[in-house]
């Protein structure tokens, strides 16, 4: 590609009971802000091996409370108000961009290179997650459809793109399964997350 697509990385600020809060009844507030800490930090170093431009779009803190915490060297930008669908669509229009969250424990330098380099031949590349939503999702050009009454946090997310897709003629490039540390029956497949 001629241009390097924009790793975006969505992030909230580290605060016990704001953060994975669907993992609280199984490690507590704290448990859980940390896990989404070290999460975060990993997913970044991941993202900045790739040579591409980073940004973290960030909420629950200023963005000098994030760069104290991440670093420099990656641009950080707030999230607008709103449900995801709000939060995503600014960052659309950067395109080409590809989204991450921070909840995939397994995601390495292979996956992430693999999603800029498919966006070479395809419009849009998709992590596919085990839980039926997807741990990225990349684009060439901006493809707002793709986000616009999305019935997020279910198994429909990932169906649900794919019929948009097939609906716009456009054959994404699909990656590897991964799984998403969301809730607290995912702690058991990497146990060294809660020691």
């Amino acid at each position: 590609m001629r241009n390097a697509p924009h790793l975006v990385l969505f992030a909230r600020y580290p605060v016990a009971g704001s953060c994975k809060t669907r993992l609280i009844p199984a490690i507590g507030a704290e448990g859980a802000a940390d896990l989404h800490r070290r999460l975060t930090e990993r997913t970044v170093d991941v993202l900045r091996q790739s040579g591409a431009p980073v940004t973290v779009a960030t909420t629950g803190a200023p963005e000098s409370a994030f760069e104290d915490w991440l670093g420099g060297g990656i641009a950080y930008a707030p999230q607008v108000e709103g449900d995801l669908t709000a939060r995503l669509l600014p960052f659309v229009r950067r395109a080409p961009v590809v989204f991450f969250g921070a909840d995939t424990p397994d995601l390495s330098g292979d996956h992430v290179n693999s999603a800029i380099e498919t966006l070479a031949t395809h419009r849009v590349t998709i992590g596919p997650a085990e839980d039926g939503g997807y741990y990225l999702i990349g684009m060439r050009d901006s493809l707002p459809q793709l986000f616009t009454d999305m019935p997020w946090s279910t198994d429909r997310v990932l169906p649900e793109t794919l019929r948009r897709l097939d609906a716009l003629s456009i054959e994404p490039a699909l990656l590897p399964i991964l799984s998403d540390c969301d809730r607290p029956g995912d702690l058991a497949k990497w146990p060294a997350l809660t020691r």
